[in-house]
């Protein structure tokens, strides 16, 4: 699963480059739907742990994140994730697993 970000210049810190944690944050919003989507809808996730290595200095501008589900089991499911700039450069990576809530428990 692909989604696409912009990188705003109010996201960059003081060197100019995309702040950390808004990358974390885009790779959790990567990685979260792709559960979303490979369960048709069913299954909606909390994120319990976030793991992110930060392999390049993101700048402003479109970024992808790529999402893999690694595995769904009955309560828990662990993912992939990684962040690209325009040029394909992987400027993070990240795994996670998270609680699996039926859609039906979260929506009102």
């Amino acid at each position: 699963m692909q989604i696409g970000f912009e990188a705003k210049p109010e996201f960059c810190n003081p060197a100019g480059f995309v702040q950390g944690g808004l990358l974390a944050a885009m790779l959790d919003d990567t990685m979260g739907p792709a559960v979303l989507i490979k369960t048709n809808g069913a299954l909606y996730t909390a994120t319990i742990d976030l793991h992110v290595s930060f392999l390049a200095p993101a700048r402003t501008g479109p970024l992808t994140g790529e999402a893999t589900v690694v595995q769904i089991g009955k309560t828990i499911g662990f993912m992939e994730g990684k962040l690209m700039a325009a040029d394909g450069v992987i400027v993070a990576k990240a795994t996670a697993s998270a609680r699996l809530v039926p859609t039906t428990k979260v929506v009102a």
